[in-house]
C-alpha cells in the first residue's frame, strides 16, 4: 500500500490494540495509576469505563503486560458467558485441571482451593474482564459472589472491569446495589483534545518508522479532532484513509480535501464539513486501485520465487 511511498516500516494506524504504539497520555496514565493503586489495596472491584474506541482494550493489554510479577491474572476478553461458562473460564485461566468436566459445586470448591494455594505462595489473583458491559445479569451476580472468597485479612480475588458506559446504566439498577457498593475504585476515560491528537498522530508515525517532513500539520490535526471527536479509533481510521488517498494522488502532505473525503467514507463519523464529492469518488477509486496493486505485486513476487 503506502508504506514505501511514505518510508514507513509498518502501518501506523491499524485498529489492533498494539501496545508498542502506546502513547503515555494523561488520561491513560491516570487510569493506570488508579489501577495500580487499587490493585495494591487488595480489595473489591475496579472499574474503567470509556466510550467505544477510547482505548480500553489497549489499556487492558498494557496492564496485563506490566502488572507486577506477584500477581496472577485470569483474563476474559469476551465475557458474554452464562454463570457456569464464566466459572469454568476463570477456572481454566487459574490452571484448575479438568475444569470443563466438573459439577458446579466441585468447580467452585476447586477454584477456592486454587486461590488459597496461590495466596499461600504470596500471589495476588486478579480477574480482568474486557467488554464487561456484555456480561449477562445472572453472570454479574456470579461475579459478585466470586469476591466473597476471602481470608480474614484479604480478598482472594480482585476483579477489574473494562467496559462501555452501558455497564454503569445496568449497575444503577437496584438489583445490583451490592455489586455497585463493592466497586472501590473507578475511572472514566475521556476523548483526546487537539493537542493530544497531534501528539498521538506524530507518535504513531514515528513508531512506524517515519522520518520525513511533517505529514499532518497542526491545523489538520485540529480538524481531525473535531471530526473524530477525539476518539482514538476514529483518528486511526481517518489518518489511514488520508494516507491511502495521498499515496494514490502522489502527495506527501495531508490536506482538508483528503480529510473531507476520508470522513465522508466513514459511516461512524458525522461531519458538517462540506462534502468534497470529487475527492470522495477519487478516494473510492484509489482505494480499489491500491488494493488491486498490492495483490498484483504479491502475485508477481510469488511467480518470481
Amino acid at each position: 500500500m503506502y508504506l514505501y511511498h511514505f518510508g514507513l516500516g509498518e502501518l501506523p494506524f491499524t485498529l489492533t490494540p498494539n501496545t508498542s504504539f502506546y502513547l503515555p497520555m494523561a488520561m491513560h496514565d491516570e487510569a493506570l495509576a488508579v489501577l495500580s493503586t487499587a490493585l495494591q489495596t487488595g480489595e473489591g472491584f475496579i472499574k474503567v469505563v470509556g466510550e467505544v474506541g477510547t482505548g480500553k482494550t489497549l489499556l487492558c493489554r498494557k496492564l496485563l503486560n506490566e502488572i507486577p510479577s506477584h500477581f496472577v491474572t485470569a483474563y476474559i476478553p469476551n465475557p458474554y458467558l452464562n454463570p457456569d461458562e464464566l466459572r469454568r473460564a476463570v477456572a481454566v485461566e487459574l490452571g484448575v485441571k479438568q475444569a470443563q468436566r466438573m459439577s458446579v459445586q466441585l468447580l467452585t470448591q476447586r477454584i477456592q482451593t486454587r486461590l488459597l494455594e496461590l495466596h499461600s505462595q504470596g500471589h495476588s489473583v486478579v480477574l480482568i474482564l474486557d467488554e464487561a458491559q456484555a456480561l449477562p445479569e445472572d453472570s454479574l451476580e456470579a461475579l459478585r459472589l466470586f469476591t466473597n472468597l476471602e481470608t480474614e485479612t484479604r480478598k482472594l480475588l480482585q476483579v477489574v472491569l473494562f467496559a462501555q458506559p452501558e455497564l454503569d446504566q445496568r449497575l444503577a439498577k437496584t438489583a445490583f446495589r451490592q455489586l455497585r457498593q463493592r466497586i472501590t475504585f473507578a475511572y472514566k476515560l475521556r476523548a483526546m483534545n487537539s493537542h493530544e491528537v497531534q501528539q498521538y498522530i506524530h507518535h504513531r508515525l514515528q513508531v512506524a518508522g517515519y522520518k520525513g517532513a511533517e505529514l499532518f500539520p497542526s491545523r489538520i490535526c485540529k480538524r481531525i479532532t473535531r471530526v473524530s471527536q477525539g476518539v482514538p479509533r476514529l483518528v486511526n481510521i481517518l489518518c489511514h484513509k488520508m494516507l491511502m488517498l495521498a499515496y494514490g494522488q502522489g502527495h506527501y502532505k495531508m490536506t482538508v480535501n483528503l480529510l473531507n473525503a476520508a470522513a465522508q467514507d466513514t459511516e461512524s463519523i458525522t461531519t458538517s464539513s462540506p462534502i468534497n464529492r470529487v475527492a470522495l469518488v477519487t478516494f473510492s477509486v484509489v482505494s480499489a486501485l491500491s488494493v488491486a496493486y498490492y495483490f498484483l505485486s504479491a502475485f508477481l513476487v510469488g511467480l518470481g520465487e
